[in-house]
């Protein structure tokens, strides 16, 4: 078996959830928002020197270092761990970079602006976290349970989630008449037993039951 068989292979998976492809890092920062996601997630792994379509470009592997080591501790906070691996396909090398899932998300990516804002991964994409998700994870990472009163406003948008698949949270403000707060709290609890999850989409962000939801109840 070639040493690069092991990319070969990878790349005929194509970019998912657990896998990104990188021409070049030409930018820190811009590097640091993969990082995030993936700590953030699930993990996953990094292919640098390797295009979209999986074409093979190659990379000079310290150059690329000193940029993912400066993503890593000056652009992500906290510090997002990796490991990088250097692979020599068809002459070219290839920097595989893997970031395992973190237990200390959030982790959060500095834009060239200095706003600092957390990434997930959702398929083959990175996307910015909302106030919501934060304080999920705020929840998550507390010793204390989570109490959820099943008021008339609960009720309804569980109601509104089973005649429908998903709702904006503009859309349940309104359902509800409830102000901003109020009704980030009831999503935050929903969402952190597991009741109703996140769906991040390029337009927008929606909220919907979870298979398991029905059980939950």
């Amino acid at each position: 078996m070639s040493p690069g068989h092991h990319i070969l292979k990878l790349i005929s998976e194509g970019e998912h959830q657990l896998l990104d492809f990188k021409f070049e890092i030409s930018d820190a920062r811009k590097i640091a928002r993969s990082l995030s996601a993936f700590a953030n997630t699930a993990g996953g792994r990094l292919l640098i020197g390797v295009k979209d379509n999986g074409s093979i470009a190659g990379v000079r592997s310290d150059e690329e270092y000193y940029m993912l080591d400066a993503a890593a501790n000056l652009y992500c906070s906290p510090v997002v761990l990796f490991q990088a691996r250097q692979w020599t396909v068809f002459g070219k090398v290839v920097l595989e970079v893997t970031i395992p899932k973190s237990n200390s998300k959030p982790h959060f990516a500095e834009d060239p602006a200095g706003r600092w804002s957390a990434y997930i991964r959702v398929k083959d994409q990175n996307f910015p976290v909302n106030r919501i998700q934060l304080k999920v994870w705020e929840l998550e990472g507390q010793a204390k349970g989570v109490l959820v009163k099943f008021t008339d406003h609960e009720k309804l948008l569980l109601s509104y989630l089973e005649e429908n698949e998903s709702i904006t949270f503009s859309k349940f403000i309104r359902l509800t008449g409830l102000n901003r707060y109020e009704a980030e709290q009831i999503l935050i609890r929903f969402i952190s037993l597991r009741i109703i999850g996140i769906e991040y989409t390029e337009n927008r962000i929606l909220y919907g039951l979870l298979p398991s939801a029905d059980a939950v109840r």
